[in-house]
């Protein structure tokens, strides 16, 4: 699977991972800045603009910060994401 492919795909589990199991927290800082940031790398992603790495790179580091939550399993996913952007 191409790289683009890939985290275009892992972008959407983090989206649907925040609406689903963080829908009444989402509207807090963090949550929502990673939110707003991951729905806009979604957008730019399949309109095949260029994604700029800082949009979305540090969601775990922003998120351990505010709730210091390792066992978050939101966490891996967001970690997931940040390794493919990488490779990216």
């Amino acid at each position: 699977m191409d790289k683009k492919k890939q985290l275009i795909d892992q972008i959407k589990v983090v989206i649907n991972k925040l609406e689903e199991e963080f829908a009444k927290d989402i509207d807090s800082d963090v949550l929502q800045l990673i939110y707003i940031r991951y729905k806009k790398a979604l957008e730019v992603l399949e309109r095949n603009e260029d994604i700029k790495r800082g949009n979305i790179l540090g969601a775990v580091r922003a998120y351990l910060d505010s709730y210091n939550d390792y066992q978050n399993p939101l966490l891996g996913e967001l970690h997931k994401v940040e390794k493919i952007m990488k490779e990216f």
